[in-house]
Parts: C-alpha cells; sequence; structure tokens
C-alpha cells in the first residue's frame, strides 16, 4: 500500500493535466473490482451519448458536451 507522501507525490504529478481540462470540477471514482474508472466532469453526469475513443475507453455525452470519461483495464493501461 502507497504511503501517504507517495499518493501525494502522485496526485501531484497529475495537477498540470487536470489544470487544462478546464473543468471547475472532476471526480474520480474507481472501481478496484471491475478495474475501472470513471472521471466526471459534472454531477450527475445525466450522459445522452457515448463516443468510443479507443477500445476501453469512452467519452459520456450531453449535448455533445463531456460530461464524464470511462476507461476500462486500468491495471493493465497505467502499469507503475
Amino acid at each position: 500500500m502507497a504511503t501517504a507522501a507517495t499518493t501525494i507525490k502522485e496526485i501531484f504529478k497529475a495537477l498540470p493535466h487536470i489544470r487544462k481540462t478546464g473543468a471547475k470540477h472532476l471526480w474520480f471514482d474507481f472501481d478496484k473490482e471491475a478495474d475501472v474508472l470513471y472521471v466526471s466532469l459534472e454531477r450527475p453526469q445525466n450522459a445522452t451519448d457515448t463516443d468510443i475513443l479507443e477500445k476501453g475507453v469512452f467519452l459520456r455525452l450531453r449535448n455533445r458536451k463531456i460530461v464524464g470519461i470511462t476507461i476500462t483495464n486500468v491495471s493493465k493501461r497505467f502499469k507503475e
């Protein structure tokens, strides 16, 4: 299990990328059992459509606006 210091360092690495999204709020939910990461730009998402970016990466849309992203097989995609 990661220490608090390691966790904070990893979060700090992600901050520049998070800022570039321009989103006012972001929510991250990781389902460890399903190995799926859900990123919400709005809550509730109330998505009306889904675009597939690549295998296992889905953009959740409402009126052509991105309201979320779903990424499957996270542990395989982002190996340490």
